[in-house]
């Protein structure tokens, strides 16, 4: 059994965890970096498209190309990464993880925790559909890495479910490559994915956007051979005499991502409706020593967000390791409008950096953040919907004077 020490572990190589490793080795500190695939990069290295980075970068890359941006700054600050190593368990009483890995089980011992382990999608079984038990069936990130990383299609014909991004991408990819993608389907009376998706991935190819409408039957003998649909009314009820076939061999899913937290939640807090970790605005989880950022928190729009979130981690658990202080928090709830939000606590004395998605699309209104009847932040009037972040920093001495110290809320106001 091989045991190993370091200031900071770091579980997690996407996005997140580079960004937290990087920020906590530049101040000084020791950081390990263990990953269960072989390399660093997590869904980037899949994700061949460009429009990623234009925030963080101020450039923009493709998915392998952030990664890599990400991963060549590791090597300037001295990060030892473990690739090819599974988590078993926590020990919280000795600070230590155990990890599964090629060359047997490693405790690693450190000071502070970063869980930066992203998120999975929901599987075909999760969608209660009848039919038959038929191949042919894949979800949008599994479509993704047949096709982008071991060149194989994964059919001819396909129909996909949901308008997430990565289902949109796909569309645009798997057309591009051949296959022919009849439909985009989506349950919700709006799209799920980012407007420019929706323009640059369907509108330029001509493929069909079916809003309030999904799969209620697949069909097929040993492959899939024919996917129902049927139109939803506005209490998502299937409107009788609205079934249509369509004869495809493939199915691809992108019906949303769950935040990948069943290996840790016997040892910290997680929401039970999100199934993410429950951190404060420092990324700090209820136990003092770990920090969790990124898609197991909530799920973001773009990777920039996931690697700020990151680095916010990696600071908080430095000072945590330096300063070890324990200052007050107070709960952030959400109000009217509020679907998603990336804190559920603020750290007394810090600055506050929220991002938000709305629970249903917005003509015209604004965001408000407040303590009781004070207004601490009031954004500018705009339109809002679901897919889209809204991003949002307050300077601690702004809340700090109109703090009633009980609680923050969050709110969407029509106008």
């Amino acid at each position: 059994m091989n045991r190993l020490e370091t200031d900071i572990l770091v579980i997690g190589a996407g996005a997140a965890g580079m960004g937290a490793a990087i920020c906590a080795a530049n101040s000084g500190v020791s950081v390990i970096v263990v990953e269960r695939n072989p390399d660093a990069g997590g869904i980037l290295n899949q994700c061949i498209h460009n429009g990623f980075g234009l925030h963080y970068f101020k450039k923009e890359f493709t998915g392998p190309e952030f990664a890599y941006q990400l991963y060549s700054k590791t090597k300037e600050s001295g990060i030892q990464f473990l690739f090819n190593h599974f988590l078993l368990q926590l020990d919280l009483k000795n600070k230590t993880a155990i990890f599964a890995s090629e060359e047997g089980i490693k405790l690693i011992a450190c000071k502070a925790l970063i869980y930066t382990a992203g998120a999975r999608e929901r599987p075909f079984g999760s969608l209660l559909i009848p039919g038959d038990r038929v191949s042919g069936i894949f979800t949008a990130g599994v479509a993704q890495r047949l096709t982008n990383i071991e060149n194989r299609l994964p059919g001819t014909k396909a129909l996909i479910l949901g308008s997430g991004d990565i289902g949109l991408i796909m569309a645009r990819r798997l057309t591009l490559e051949g296959v022919e993608v009849v439909a985009v389907c989506e349950r919700m009376p709006y799209p799920g994915g980012l407007a420019r998706n929706i323009d640059q991935c369907l509108k330029d190819f001509g493929i069909p956007l079916l809003l309030s409408t999904t799969v209620t039957e697949v069909r097929g003998d040993g492959r899939l051979r024919e996917v129902i649909t049927s139109s939803l009314d506005e209490n998502y009820n299937i409107i009788e005499g609205t079934q249509r076939s369509w004869s495809v061999d493939t199915l691809v899913l992108s019906v949303g991502l769950v935040p990948s937290t069943t290996p840790i939640m016997d040892y910290f807090s997680i929401d039970s409706k999100s199934r993410g970790v429950i951190v404060d605005n420092c990324m700090r989880t209820d136990k003092d020593w770990i920090f969790s950022a990124g898609n197991c928190v909530i799920i973001y729009d773009l990777v920039d967000y996931v690697t700020y979130q990151g680095e916010m981690a990696g600071r908080s658990a430095v000072n945590y390791i330096k300063n070890g202080n324990n200052p007050a928090r107070y709960p952030i709830k959400k109000g009217n409008g509020v679907g998603v939000i990336n804190c559920s606590y603020y750290v007394e004395n810090s600055d506050l950096e929220l991002y938000i998605r709305v629970n249903k699309p917005k003509e015209k209104a604004k965001l408000v953040v407040r303590s009781d009847n004070t207004i601490i932040y009031e954004g500018k009037p705009s339109a809002f919907i679901p897919s889209e972040m809204v991003r949002v920093k307050i300077k601690a001495e702004k809340i700090d004077d109109s703090f009633k110290k009980s609680s923050l809320v969050t709110e969407i106001i029509d106008l």
